[in-house]
């Protein structure tokens, strides 16, 4: 159900930045698939929700304490974190085990289907907490051409810090694209929420945790954030941009 909160008018946008990790790519099954046999192998009596949330406070001090790092480091730095967190340690096996994982984090089931249909009347950019080439194994699984695409790798840091939003001030100007015209979209009300409102941008809330209690491997925001309408997944959000633009 779409939960549009300010009068949202969706036909007076031209581009869409989106969040990857979270909104596009399920990362939370990307990731229990491979935190979970390694807490049965380590003998850990904790829920998949549980190793969740474990990981994302991880992962989001280790992207604070190592900007400039590769997503597949702290990916393994992320998981050794978690392994603290819960008293088992994380061989370098496993560490690198996640790290390379990104490639194989599968699509929500909806995401090809509606990026092909936002794209026939908006330009498309990603800003996203990757490396390129995990992004681009992640975007054979899209199956679209994005018209710009920045990553943590390009900006040297982490969403919610503001590098990635910089660049797509600049992504903008090249582009020729009003700052008005362009919307932001994502489930991360931590990684993207936050740092939109202070950039000034209106947003889209993707909430893919409707059904479901809880932050998962999304930390609780850290600041201030809003959002302009909130829809369950992209099929929502697709299928209302398209009533928008063609009645």
């Amino acid at each position: 159900m779409a939960v549009n909160l300010s009068g949202l008018d969706l036909s007076a946008y031209d581009a869409l930045s989106f969040d990857c990790y979270g909104t596009l790519i399920d990362w939370e099954t990307g990731l229990t698939a491979v935190l979970a046999p390694w807490a049965r192998e380590a003998g850990l009596d904790v829920s998949g929700e549980d190793l969740l949330l474990a990981y994302g406070d991880g992962e989001a001090s280790a992207e604070q304490d190592m900007p400039g790092a590769l997503y597949p480091q702290i990916l393994a730095e992320a998981f050794r974190r978690t392994g603290a967190t819960l008293g088992a340690d994380v061989s370098d096996e496993w560490a690198t085990r996640l790290g390379a994982s990104v490639p194989d984090w599968p699509a929500f089931p909806d995401s090809a289907a509606a990026l092909a249909s936002l794209a026939q009347d908006y330009t498309l950019i990603i800003v996203s907490n990757v490396h390129r080439e995990g992004f681009a194994g992640s975007n054979a699984r899209l199956g679209v051409t994005f018209d710009r695409i920045i990553t943590a790798q390009d900006v040297g840091a982490y969403k919610p810090a503001p590098n990635h939003f910089e660049a797509l001030d600049e992504a903008l100007t090249d582009l020729e694209i009003p700052r008005e015209r362009l919307l932001h979209v994502a489930q991360s009300l931590f990684h993207d929420h936050v740092p939109a409102k202070r950039h000034g941008l209106r947003s889209v809330w993707i909430n893919r945790r409707h059904d479901r209690p809880g932050q998962g491997a999304t930390p609780v925001p850290a600041g201030d954030y809003s959002f302009d309408a909130e829809f369950p997944s992209m099929q929502a959000f697709a299928e209302a941009a398209r009533a928008a633009k063609h009645g």
